[in-house]
């Protein structure tokens, strides 16, 4: 008895814990407490990997069980060992974090981090139902010997999932996101909603591999949302006076394919990030395989990697350093962006690689570029990715010159629409716009809005030839009447 009035009194207090102190779900304490409980059940429970298990418990865990009683680490692993992972590949059982119910709280001493709180509500499917159980739990994560260790574990309150169940329309309900998933053949849906200049929310739906969960940090590959991040890289190098918008790029690198023409010395950084370059989207895609210009530059919009590739040899030439270097020094590390990266390097978390698939569910080969391409293949997360565009919309590091620039039309794209600097430009009316930029290949469908006067916008990540079916009903759930807007141009 006095264990369980024990037990209610703990639980009871950290449920009580004020709201406040939670941590903003940006925050590096609230990925990584994330992280481990994706590879604690995700990774963990779900496959029985036991070694996770072992890993990430701390020698003196203390879990305590509504309907199993307390168990000590060598306890736990025994009874998972011998229970549930007897035989795991008959085992049914699948459990997953509810992820709008994670509350975090961090934990201090003389000012110094030591643990934190976990508390949240687990699922439990299984092959015959699409959920059978519900249950809360609080876990504390502490800090040993600088290394992340659950400590103590309570799991609660367990009961058949329809006694909690309450209908909800489709965007409110993740079960139902992963089914429409599953219909649309979209492994892996990642969402990032912003809201009054902030990256409010961030969702990832579906599978990284068949069986597991995707976790909140999934890596994409985005595509053509890398120019964006090229373009911004090339602006505030602009707004520090080092990089000039209309200077000739030819005074820096001339690609040999052009030298003899004079048009080249035309080209400039203005009409390169407002795709008016003349170039056609690839070298590879002209009869001969040589880049050569279809007209002259800056008469006409004509959508372009080369040219984002062109500014990325200037950009190398000017200032010594590759295109990944640079972008680490002005963007990726002041915004604290360590999941984004131009190129593949070991430190990849390829257990967090969302693969491209292609409509009938067949894996493409993974993308490896050695080299930085400025208009393609950035690997990043919603985490990453929102707040780059938080920071752009709130115009930090560009001087208000660039930022108008950026944000007036340098020439008509289409559909009624016009090109900026680096993103698209809608018109919603009433003075109100939308920026835009998408991502599509093979395996990738990706697209991202800001609205830098309502301070709204909306990611979208998706790793199918299919995603694109997605955008629509998303666009009009979170951005409601201005998604409608948006919608009615592409289809106009």
């Amino acid at each position: 008895m006095a264990k369980k009035i024990l037990l209610s009194i703990i639980v009871a207090f950290i449920f009580s814990l004020n709201s406040k102190a939670q941590v903003d779900k940006n925050s590096a304490l609230y990925k990584t407490i994330l992280s481990k409980d994706s590879l604690l059940f995700n990774i963990g429970f779900n496959t029985c990997d036991i070694k996770q298990f072992e890993i990430l418990l701390s020698e003196n865990l203390k879990f305590y069980h509504d309907k199993d009683g307390f168990s000590d680490k060598a306890k736990f692993l025994s009874d998972l060992k011998n229970g549930l992972c007897k035989s795991p590949e008959t085992r049914q059982v699948k459990r997953t974090l509810v992820k709008e119910s994670t509350q975090i709280f961090p934990l201090y001493k003389n000012g110094i981090l030591y643990g934190a709180v976990h508390n949240g509500e687990h699922l439990f499917s299984e092959k015959r139902e699409t959920q059978s159980g519900i249950a809360k739990f609080s876990n504390l994560w502490k800090l040993e010997d600088d290394v992340w260790k659950l400590a103590v574990s309570f799991s609660f309150d367990h009961q058949p999932y329809e006694n909690k169940r309450i209908e909800k329309p489709i965007f409110d309900n993740d079960t139902e996101i992963e089914k429409w998933l599953k219909n649309n053949n979209v492994p892996t849906l990642g969402l990032g909603i912003i809201e009054n200049g902030k990256l409010k929310q961030i969702k990832v739906f579906g599978e990284i591999t068949k069986g597991i969960s995707a976790p909140y940090n999934t890596i994409f590959n985005v595509a053509s949302l890398t120019k964006p991040v090229t373009a911004i890289v090339a602006l505030k190098l602009v707004s520090l006076g080092k990089w000039k918008l209309d200077e000739p790029i030819y005074k820096y690198w001339t690609d040999p394919d052009i030298a003899n023409d004079p048009r080249n010395k035309k080209l400039t950084t203005r009409l390169i990030l407002s795709h008016q370059t003349g170039f056609s989207n690839w070298r590879w895609m002209n009869e001969d395989k040589k880049l050569g210009f279809e007209f002259e530059p800056g008469t006409k919009y004509q959508y372009s990697g080369e040219g984002m590739e062109y500014l990325r040899k200037a950009l190398e030439k000017k200032f010594k350093k590759s295109l990944q270097e640079l972008a680490d020094e002005i963007i990726f590390k002041p915004l604290n962006m360590a999941d984004t990266k131009y190129i593949w390097d070991k430190n990849v978390d390829v257990s967090r690689l969302a693969v491209g698939y292609d409509k009938e569910g067949n894996a493409y080969e993974t993308v490896k570029n050695k080299t930085p391409n400025a208009a393609d293949d950035l690997l990043t997360t919603i985490a990453d990715y929102g707040n780059f565009l938080v920071n752009v919309m709130n115009a930090e590091g560009l001087s208000k010159e660039v930022f108008n620039e950026m944000n007036s039309p340098q020439t008509a794209s289409r559909k009624g629409k016009h090109f900026g600097l680096g993103f698209e430009i809608y018109d919603l009316g009433n003075q109100e716009y939308a920026l835009s930029h998408g991502g599509s290949d093979y395996g990738v469908q990706t697209i991202v809005f800001i609205l830098p006067k309502t301070k709204q916008g909306l990611l979208i990540f998706t790793n199918s030839d299919t995603g694109g079916n997605l955008y629509e009903p998303l666009l009009k759930h979170y951005l409601g009447d201005k998604g409608q807007k948006i919608f009615d141009i592409e289809t106009k």
